[in-house]
């Protein structure tokens, strides 16, 4: 016999069909384009055979999602250990748990929500406690005048649901949710009301005790909680900055999301001189010197993982401003075949990545991910039987088997200084961080001419327009000529979000044709444009990707780069060789439905 949970729908004055609707509405209201993010899980096909009362085992069994034996193992455990069955099942992995919560949506007669494309309301969260969230996983979702809906990992516990009636003073609507994307979406709905919350303690606090200095380092004090709380929402939004900007009135608390400022919070200007302070002291800087940009360094434990942050505060009219970069290890160490290129991409750089010797350099602008790139490079050629040394300002992660140095002007320790002495160290690949002067230039391309394997990055707006960036600095055509052996030029644009971006019916591809856009890549198209929800945080985009230029500089480009050719006819010959401007590698994206036509001319104009 199949033995599982006794438990019956929750529903008595409201059917789920009423629910259904109320949530729908509450869909409109927040993104009028997006439909069916609830849904009433109807009769399915495999399981109208089976008796309304059938329980979870049989329900998982006929749909095809777990087999007897799982079944038969799950309820051997589930004796052992008194859990329930469906819990047993995800924990030994027969089952995802998203899917075990829509069978049990179908068990319970109940709607299930997914809280990935619709979140949880932040404001209406907050009558509900966090303790009490996290102990019932429950989250208040929407509400229509007396009635709140709640998403459940248990929506028939008749005990939790009486609680939150007593809570929120409001009947309660209970509906199935996913118990993974519950307790995310409450870390979510916490995170953001700490900020809140805290802000109101640490303000409260000024009032009473005004001493920065001393409000900056005891540990339990409402400033340091309120700057814990900033940085935790920002890693969890995946930012890569934070920005503290001081206005006329407020200080304005901001974060770089896939590569753009979104407004976190704001908060008194009294409020400024004590988080500065606090951020002086984490990074070990001055906090008497007011009137100079200062840059410092530290790392904090958050969300179980530790990450670095750079810290840079520079004075302006309104007061001091802070610029806060956030280094997540674990986020940033990609792999070389994570990079995102294509197989033609990959192979023509792994050619000359793995030759031995030459300089392969790394453009595009701040922010480009060039570092990404030049560590994932490292990483590909990272061996036992190879000696490989980075000179960088700053390191921003430490890599095993790579002697990296820092670079300190004070000390005498610059790129081309630092450079000269890592050559007398028998080293086979160096990686300079950022060519920035003309003798770092020669010195680094002596190094590719003899022997050495050289990585580096630069500042130029394509890749036929680094050779020409050498040759400014100071570096004859002929050495460049002879050291560069690939350029790779490089942007991050952000992706489409996968939960709610449309795909164009009958598009009008004529203006990718006026782009540049090759007839043998509109085959087939695919051309998908941004919406919004809850996923991305309406942006309609979510992470972002590498568009790559990579020009092999072969020995037809030599000869142009030895006569002093032009930018545009060193990229016509690269071109007519095989090579895909940006522009090109980014319409091969538009057209597979990865990238926005938007986000393209954004980051290739």
């Amino acid at each position: 016999m199949i033995v599982t949970d006794a438990r019956t729908s929750p529903y008595d004055d409201a059917s789920a069909h009423e629910v259904l609707e109320l949530l729908q509405a509450a869909v409109a209201r927040r993104a009028p384009s997006t439909e069916n993010l609830f849904v009433v899980p109807g009769p399915d096909p495999r399981t109208a055979s089976l008796a309304p009362n059938a329980r979870l085992g049989e329900r998982l069994l006929v749909r095809g999602l777990i087999s007897v034996a799982d079944l038969d193992e799950a309820l051997e455990r589930q004796r052992e250990r008194g859990l329930r069955l469906g819990e047993m099942l995800v924990e030994l992995g027969a089952v995802s748990s998203a899917a075990l919560a829509e069978v049990l949506a179908e068990q319970f007669g109940v709607p299930f929500v997914n809280l990935v494309t619709s979140p949880p309301d932040p404001v209406l969260s907050t009558l509900v406690p966090e303790g009490f969230a996290r102990r019932y996983r429950a989250v208040a979702v929407t509400r229509s005048g007396d009635r709140v809906v709640v998403a459940m990992a248990d929506p028939t516990d008749i005990f939790a649901v009486d609680d939150l009636r007593f809570l929120t003073r409001c009947e309660i609507l209970p509906v199935q949710a996913d118990a993974e994307q519950l307790m995310a979406a409450i870390d979510r709905v916490y995170q953001g009301t700490a900020i809140a919350s805290t802000l109101d303690d640490a303000t409260n606090d000024l009032v009473a005790d005004d001493d920065a200095a001393d409000l900056a380092v005891v540990d339990d004090a409402p400033l340091v909680r309120l700057v814990n709380a900033i940085f935790e929402q920002a890693i969890a939004d995946r930012a890569s900055d934070i920005h503290i900007e001081p206005g006329a009135s407020r200080v304005r608390i901001r974060t770089r999301i896939d590569g753009v400022l979104h407004d976190t919070s704001d908060a008194p200007l009294a409020m400024l001189r004590s988080l500065i302070v606090r951020l002086k002291v984490l990074g070990g800087l001055d906090i008497a010197q007011t009137r100079a940009p200062q840059d410092g360094r530290f790392s904090i434990t958050t969300q179980g993982r530790q990450v670095d942050v750079r810290v840079a505060t520079f004075p302006t009219a309104a007061g001091e401003a802070a610029v806060l970069r956030i280094l997540d290890r674990g986020r940033n160490n990609v792999a070389f075949a994570d990079l995102g290129m294509s197989r033609e991409e990959s192979d023509k750089l792994l050619r000359h990545l793995h030759a031995g010797q030459g300089a392969i350099l790394v453009t595009g602008p701040t922010g480009a991910g060039k570092t990404t790139t030049l560590y994932a490079m490292l990483g590909e050629i990272n061996r036992r039987d190879k000696s490989v040394t980075s000179i960088e300002d700053p390191v921003e992660y430490v890599m095993d088997g790579i002697k990296q140095i820092q670079v300190n002007p004070r000390a005498q320790v610059t790129f081309a200084s630092a450079l000269r002495s890592v050559l007398r160290a028998d080293p086979d690949v160096i990686l300079v961080g950022e060519i920035r002067d003309t003798e770092t230039a020669e010195i680094a391309a002596s190094a590719s001419i003899t022997g050495h394997l050289v990585l580096s990055s630069l500042h130029t707006t394509s890749a036929a327009a680094t050779t020409m960036r050498l040759s400014d600095m100071g570096v004859e055509p002929y050495v460049v000529a002879s050291a560069v052996t690939c350029v790779v030029s490089q942007r991050l644009a952000r992706r489409l979000c996968d939960h709610c971006a449309q795909e164009l019916v009958d598009p009008d591809l004529s203006l990718l044709v006026e782009l540049g856009a090759p007839e043998s890549i509109l085959q087939n198209a695919v051309i998908r444009t941004p919406v919004g929800c809850g996923a991305c945080r309406q942006t309609g985009y979510q992470g972002r990707m590498s568009i790559f230029e990579i020009m092999p500089v072969t020995d037809e480009l030599r000869r142009l780069i030895v006569d002093r050719a032009t930018a545009a006819d060193i990229e016509r010959l690269a071109v007519e060789q095989g090579m895909d401007t940006l522009r090109i590698a980014a319409l091969k994206r538009v057209v597979r439905g990865e990238l926005s036509i938007d986000e393209m001319l954004r980051i290739t104009h």
